[in-house]
């Protein structure tokens, strides 16, 4: 019976871990973190500062013990660190223990503390779900963003021709022009540019128009659904990953039942 007490010693910490529980005090003490964080932005009195530090002392060595014991649940250690978001949050960890006595440390050991509010993205599973999806959608959005490059700098090049003698200052070159661009795709007073040029080229709201139809409603939307396809396709495989689980899961539990029963009959063969 000795022999499956790790196996049942692990099991248990790992539903620990899994639970609701474990995960909403995790969760609690990032956000205390946040809070303290952002309230040593403020002048406070010297006592406030002094509980703040201890605060914050505490919970850098609450995120230490908790690695620690992730990392015991763990049941293949060596794949504890291959995981992204193990080891990013194993990063943040020793980088919080940093001290911050030693003046070149301060501003490092500080900016640590900050990206401690990121484990939230890690410890909370549909946080962590849209980033994996919207990192997996970059290459594909890259594409997108090369096409848009290239719209802006033909329409930019051609306000640069037309439109520089309206105003220098908005169309005086292709980078000029491209930051005015950007400007009407974000419509920020984009109507006040396009009334100067109308001016001298009543036609010129056609080239406003096609513009933010382009980049404005076709890319943007060309964006959406580049990540919506890839937040589909993670949503599958987590499915099936989930299923697998599942199934390994129950395949253990068979096995374990098995290997009680092979030890309850010999027992009773035994005692027979």
């Amino acid at each position: 019976m000795s022999s499956i007490t790790p196996t049942s010693g692990f099991e248990q910490l790992r539903r620990i871990e899994s639970s609701k529980i474990f995960q909403g005090v995790v969760i609690v003490i990032i956000i205390l973190s946040a809070m303290t964080i952002g309230a040593k932005t403020y002048d406070l009195p010297p006592f406030v500062e002094q509980g703040l530090t201890i605060m914050d002392n505490a919970i850098t060595v609450f995120f230490l013990i908790e690695i620690l014991f992730r990392f015991t649940a763990c049941p293949v250690k060596r794949r504890f660190l291959l995981d992204g978001w193990n080891l990013f949050d194993t990063l943040v960890v020793i980088g919080s223990l940093i001290p911050l006595d030693n003046s070149e440390a301060v501003l490092l050991g500080r900016l640590l503390r900050v990206f401690r509010v990121l484990r939230l993205v890690s410890v909370v599973p549909e946080l962590r779900f849209l980033i994996n999806s919207l990192l997996k959608a970059i290459p594909r959005m890259g594409y997108i963003a090369v096409l848009m490059f290239i719209i802006f700098y033909i329409y930019a090049a051609m306000g640069a021709m037309f439109f520089a003698e309206v105003d220098e200052d908005l169309w005086g070159d292709v980078a000029i022009a491209m930051l005015t661009l950007f400007r009407v795709a974000t419509f920020e007073d984009w109507t006040d540019v396009m009334y100067a040029t109308m001016e001298q080229y009543p036609l010129s709201w056609v080239y406003y128009l096609t513009f933010i139809f382009l980049t404005a409603f076709v890319f943007l939307n060309m964006m959406i659904g580049a990540i919506l396809e890839v937040m589909s396709e993670e949503q599958n495989a987590q499915q099936a990953q989930k299923a697998h689980d599942e199934r390994d899961e129950i395949a253990r539990q068979l096995q374990s039942v098995q290997v009680q029963l092979k030890e309850l009959t010999r027992q009773i063969s035994e005692k027979g």
